[in-house]
């Protein structure tokens, strides 16, 4: 029994040390190497699915003639993008550096554009079939609404608002401009996406009121441009304080502060402030923003100098 007993554990050590040569022929190695090993295996893993997925997305094709895109985004509606798309716009055509800005509007469901330009009718098309802008204030503006009846509904899907975006953007004929300011839809989907990944983008500016709510969704918002690999130049703190017309005294109506803590939690800037006032409101909805219509007010003077800050940080 001693016997058998010693040639079954002699067999068995046998197969061990079998085992282990054959293992290291195939490559093996040993327990304490595994985790490196294993670590090296994800890197190169994870590096091939970033050039797969790298491989799938569209190539960015400047848009002719354009040489800077400015997106205008928020993550939420309701927070005066539209109305600071404009008198962006408009203050960037203020400045002394700059001959020509194109304003165009991407929110397909919701055009605002234009309204608050003052704009109505059908573009013309030009020999090269591509769509003129329409101009007022020395701002050339493409906009779905001057497609569509100013009331009626677009009830479209995904890929007819994805068509509809590849041809305000690829068949307008921009001519030569400095800038072009693209009012976004709210929130961070497909649009966003699509604008991001098919033209480069200079910079995002990013709209919130100082509200708490608006703020997840500005956070949400900016993330995702860091994710496409646009750089958010800042943030705009709009709506920051209400001035009343009659004693001029100031109430923080949607807090206090808000987009500049969340500007300093993510290592933004915020690019400026802009009061909750009626004269924006008003000259907005009679087409007439209040950067051309009351350029000496402070109101217009807050949307000038972020434009001039936006001008400082792309030339930069």
């Amino acid at each position: 029994m001693a016997a058998a007993r010693g040639l079954v554990v002699t067999g068995l050590n046998a197969l061990r040390v079998g085992t282990c040569l054959q293992g290291a022929r195939r490559g093996c190695v040993p327990a304490r190497c595994y985790s490196s090993a294993a670590g090296s295996h994800e890197d190169k893993l994870k590096s091939r699915q970033a050039e797969m997925m790298a491989r799938g997305l569209p190539k960015q094709k400047p848009i002719p003639g354009v040489k800077h895109v400015v997106v205008v985004a928020s993550g939420k509606g309701g927070v005066g993008k539209s109305t600071t798309a404009v008198n962006l716009a408009l203050g960037l055509a203020a400045s002394d550096h700059v001959k020509a800005v194109g304003l165009l509007d991407a929110d397909v469901y919701g055009p605002s554009i234009p309204r608050m330009m003052n704009l109505k009718g059908n573009p013309e098309v030009s020999d090269r079939n591509l769509m003129i802008p329409l101009v007022n204030y020395g701002i050339q503006c493409m906009s779905m609404g001057f497609l569509v009846e100013e009331t009626a509904p677009v009830v479209w899907r995904g890929l007819m608002v994805m068509s509809a975006i590849e041809r305000l953007l690829r068949q307008v004929d921009w001519g030569e401009l400095d800038y072009l300011v693209i009012d976004m839809p709210p929130g961070t989907g497909d649009v966003q996406l699509s604008i991001s990944q098919n033209i480069p983008v200079s910079g995002a500016v990013i709209v919130s009121t100082p509200q708490d709510i608006a703020l997840l969704d500005a956070r949400r918002g900016a993330e995702m441009f860091h994710k496409v690999n646009v750089p958010v130049l800042g943030l705009v703190q709009n709506m920051s304080v209400f001035r009343c017309p009659k004693c001029d005294h100031q109430t923080h109506i949607f807090g206090e502060d808000g987009a500049k803590q969340l500007a300093a939690t993510m290592g933004l800037d915020i690019l400026g402030d802009i009061p909750l006032h009626i004269n924006i409101r008003e000259t907005c909805d009679l087409g007439k923003p209040v950067v051309v219509s009351n350029p000496e007010s402070s109101e217009a003077k807050a949307y000038v100098a972020i434009a001039l800050e936006i001008i400082k940080r792309i030339s930069k």
